[in-house]
């Protein structure tokens, strides 16, 4: 059964083509926002994407970079190679990988309102079997992400029993690493470091992790989940 779930993991371990290296200088890139730095507000304000884009993932980003191009780093590894097999390299690249991985999930499960979409009727009712109903889902959702202490993760995922589980991760740790303390393959991640809502919500972190729903891409996270039951 895991190596079904390990399969998917796969499958969706690359959000986004601008994850891949670039043959000519193998360096990994700042993939764009798929859509305007105001589009999701005011659950999150303009001026926070540009922060949180422009300034803390392209850090991840340019730090992964250094730390590849120095002696001994692994070389033509792809983003989820490296995430997978984190706790095998140096801080450096366990972290800038963590995070470069996990702000591109972040972004491409989030959009604007006219292009949200809705549950599907199979994550729905994988929902409700496994907490109850949608809401407790979420409330779940929200105790997590606000119990996580200092900076980190709350995630949705499909487990190594293909079961729906919530969990959370520290700093830029995710399910998917060797290291994580509960495995599986994200359908839905919630960046809690304060970067992400300092500027809005200040240290109300419960608050932002209810106006967060306003904004999810349900569409996207469906179809992460379609593909975690077919394989």
């Amino acid at each position: 059964m895991f190596q079904r779930i390990a399969l998917a993991a796969t499958i969706l371990a690359t959000p986004a083509a601008a994850l891949a290296q670039t043959e000519a200088k193998a360096e990994f890139a700042l993939p764009e926002l798929p859509y305007s730095v105001d589009a999701l507000e005011p659950a999150i304000s303009a001026a926070t994407m540009e922060l949180h884009h422009g300034k803390h993932h392209q850090a991840y980003v340019d730090n992964l970079n250094k730390a590849l191009a120095e002696e001994g780093a692994p070389t033509g590894k792809s983003i989820e190679e490296l995430v997978a097999a984190a706790g095998t390299y140096t801080p450096a690249i366990r972290n800038n990988a963590g995070g470069h991985w996990n702000h591109t999930f972040f972004w491409e499960s989030m959009a604007p309102a006219d292009q949200r979409g809705e549950m599907s009727e199979e994550l729905s009712q994988a929902i409700t079997e496994e907490f109850g109903s949608v809401e407790e889902f979420q409330a779940a959702f929200e105790k997590a992400g606000a119990a996580r202490f200092g900076s980190g993760w709350v995630w949705l995922i499909v487990n190594g029993d293909n079961q729906l589980e919530i969990t959370s991760t520290p700093n830029q740790d995710n399910p998917l690493m060797d290291v994580a303390e509960t495995s599986g393959t994200p359908l839905l991640g919630n960046d809690v470091w304060e970067h992400a809502y300092y500027l809005t919500y200040q240290n109300r972190r419960p608050e932002y992790l209810a106006a967060w729903w306003d904004v999810v891409n349900w569409t996207k996270v469906s179809e992460r989940f379609d593909a975690t039951q077919t394989q």
